[in-house]
C-alpha cells in the first residue's frame, strides 16, 4: 500500500472572513496537490477564525452548509481530500467541529470536539459526545480529534483500539502551552502506535497568541515534519508498511491489562 502524502496548513487565515479563508485554502490545496499530497489538513475553526466571539452564532453553519460545499469543490478541483475546522450549527446548538471531505467532494466524516478548553469555548460551544469518529482514505483508517482532545490519553487510546492509523488533530494551540506540540503529541503517537497530524493556527488573534509548531508524528515517536512559528505548508508521509512494522515491534496494545484499569473510569 503506498504512503499517504499529507499536507499540513499552518495558518490562521483571516478571522471572521470566510471568503478569504476559502481563498487561502484553495491556494494551499493547489500547492499541496502540486507536491503530490492526497490529503490537506487545516487548523481548528479555520473556516471562520477562532477568536470571533459574538460572531460565532452568525458564522456557524450546518455540516452540509455553504462552507462545506465550497470546500468540496476545492477538493474535487485539486484532487485531494481536505480536513477543516468550523463552527457547526445543529438546531440551537453550536459545536466546535471538523469535517473530512474526500477528493470526490463526498463528506466522509464529521467530528464534534468533546473536551472544550477555556471560558471562550465553554461559552459558545456544546461539547460533542462521540469520542471515535473515523473514515477510510486510500486504505488508511483516519480518525478525528480537535486540539485539547488529544491531551487526554484516553481519547487517543480509544482511537488506537478502534484501529485508527492516522489521527488528524486540527488545533488552536496557544502560548504558553507549546510543549504539547513539542512533546505530548509525539508521545501520543508512540504510546498508541499511530501517526498523528497536529495542525495549528499561528500568530496573534484576539486575546490569544497561537504558537504554530504543527507536526506529523510517527508511531516511533519521531516527528516526520515540523512547521516553525509562521504561516507555512509542510508535507509528510504516512507509511502504512512502517506503521505495521512499528506495531509488531511495540506491543503496547497487546500487552495491556484492561482488568486493572477499570477504576480509571
Amino acid at each position: 500500500m503506498p504512503s499517504l502524502r499529507t499536507a499540513l496548513l499552518q495558518s490562521s487565515g483571516r478571522p471572521g472572513a470566510v471568503a478569504e479563508n476559502l481563498k487561502a485554502l484553495e491556494e494551499a490545496a493547489a500547492r499541496a496537490a502540486e507536491a503530490g499530497a492526497r490529503l490537506l489538513v487545516a487548523p481548528e475553526l479555520f473556516l471562520t477564525g477562532y477568536a470571533i466571539g459574538d460572531a460565532v452564532p452568525e458564522l456557524a453553519e450546518t455540516a452540509d452548509g455553504p462552507g462545506a460545499e465550497a470546500i468540496a469543490e476545492i477538493a474535487v478541483r485539486h484532487g485531494l481530500a481536505v480536513l477543516y475546522g468550523y463552527p457547526e450549527r445543529d438546531g440551537e446548538r453550536i459545536f466546535n467541529a471538523s469535517q473530512l471531505i474526500g477528493r470526490d467532494g463526498v463528506r466522509l466524516a464529521n467530528y464534534r470536539k468533546t473536551h472544550l478548553f477555556g471560558c471562550f469555548e465553554q461559552e459558545w460551544f456544546t461539547p460533542g459526545e462521540q469520542t471515535v469518529v473515523q473514515a477510510d482514505l486510500d486504505g488508511i483508517r483516519i480518525g478525528l480529534l480537535i486540539c485539547y482532545d488529544v491531551e487526554f490519553p484516553e481519547n487517543v487510546r480509544a482511537h488506537a483500539l478502534a484501529g485508527t492509523d492516522l489521527l488528524l488533530v486540527p488545533t488552536a494551540q496557544m502560548h504558553p502551552f507549546q510543549f504539547v506540540a513539542e512533546s505530548v503529541v509525539p508521545v501520543r503517537a508512540f504510546e498508541s502506535q499511530m501517526y498523528v497530524a497536529y495542525v495549528n493556527r499561528v500568530g496573534p488573534e484576539g486575546e490569544f497568541e497561537f504558537v504554530g509548531l504543527s507536526c506529523l508524528a510517527g508511531p516511533d515517536g519521531t516527528v516526520r515534519t515540523r512547521a516553525g512559528r509562521g504561516e507555512e505548508l509542510v508535507i509528510g508521509e504516512v507509511d502504512p508498511e512502517f506503521l505495521a512494522a512499528s506495531r509488531a515491534a511495540n506491543p503496547y496494545l497487546a500487552d495491556r491489562r484492561p482488568g486493572l484499569y477499570g477504576s480509571l473510569a
